[in-house]
């Protein structure tokens, strides 16, 4: 009779906390607000080489009263102190850029009133407030050999899309499917002139309520040869593009697509039940 044993997978090794100064603010569209933020936490900063470089941003609401400092924060310790329940509250992000000269970077918002957590705070945002995030994570860059580049999402998903469009290389074909909000949320991005932008205006319509998106990628001509996707943003959305992308034959490892918020759900809620049936994409 023999005996095996069973060895644990090695714990994460937690990111680094930015412990990060507000510069400024611009409004970039109705919908989008962006922040920059630096100062001496910038150092912490390491560049994982991903055009899709997340941050997640703590919000110390559910903290109790002294348990924030007034100095660097240290997320790991706090959770190693606090119950569950008292922890600081989350939220994704992707950064939009970096600059190590200036010791910036750059986090886009999407702002829909009072609504949320994030969106409010970045709509308030002042210089010298702080923004305290781990990170980068990530897992995504173009592949620079593909034959041509298929980009699709809601404006949750415009920072990543933006970066991924600015690094591909000049003699790069593709088309960049966006969803906004409406006519009014366009922006000037940078992409090769082979790369169609085809802008998808919700008139109004709340997202996660229409298939303006799904409808767009189903119903559009492709370009000859096999695309490397990027498809990334409100879940049921995803679902609906991950079945068209299964039908017109494309290889899981041509793809990279998954949900980024859900309609209806918290990030919180969110992200509980992406080991669910529901929460897979």
């Amino acid at each position: 009779m023999t005996s095996a044993t069973t060895t644990a997978a090695p714990a994460k090794k937690p990111r680094p906390t930015l412990d990060l100064v507000v510069a400024r603010t611009e409004q970039l569209t109705p919908h989008l607000v962006r922040v920059v933020a630096g100062g001496p936490g910038f150092d912490a900063f390491s560049d994982n080489g991903f055009t899709d470089k997340y941050v997640k941003i703590s919000f110390p609401t559910s903290l109790p009263e002294g348990a924030w400092p007034d100095g660097p924060v240290d997320i790991p310790a706090l959770k190693e102190t606090l119950p569950a329940e008292q922890w600081p509250v989350t939220r994704t992000y992707t950064v939009r850029w970096f600059n190590t000269d200036t010791r910036e970077l750059a986090i886009d918002f999407v702002v829909h009133g009072d609504e949320g957590l994030a969106g409010p705070w970045a709509a308030a945002a002042k210089p010298g407030d702080r923004l305290v995030c781990a990170g980068p994570g990530g897992a995504y860059s173009p592949d620079p050999e593909a034959e041509w580049h298929l980009f699709a999402g809601d404006e949750s998903a415009l920072p990543a899309i933006a970066a991924a469009l600015e690094a591909l290389p000049a003699d790069a074909r593709g088309i960049a499917f966006l969803e906004t909000p409406s006519d009014d949320d366009v922006l000037e991005l940078t992409a090769p002139a082979g790369v169609e932008l085809r802008w998808l205006s919700r008139d109004g319509e709340r997202a996660g309520e229409t298939l303006v998106l799904a409808e767009a990628v189903a119903t559009a001509e492709w370009l000859p040869g096999t695309p490397n996707v990027f498809a990334h943003g409100e879940r049921g959305a995803m679902k609906e593009l991950r079945a068209i992308f299964k039908e017109r034959g494309l290889a899981r490892e041509k793809l990279s697509l998954s949900g980024y918020w859900a309609h209806g759900r918290a990030e919180d809620q969110f992200q509980a039940e992406k080991k669910l049936p529901v929460g897979e994409v």
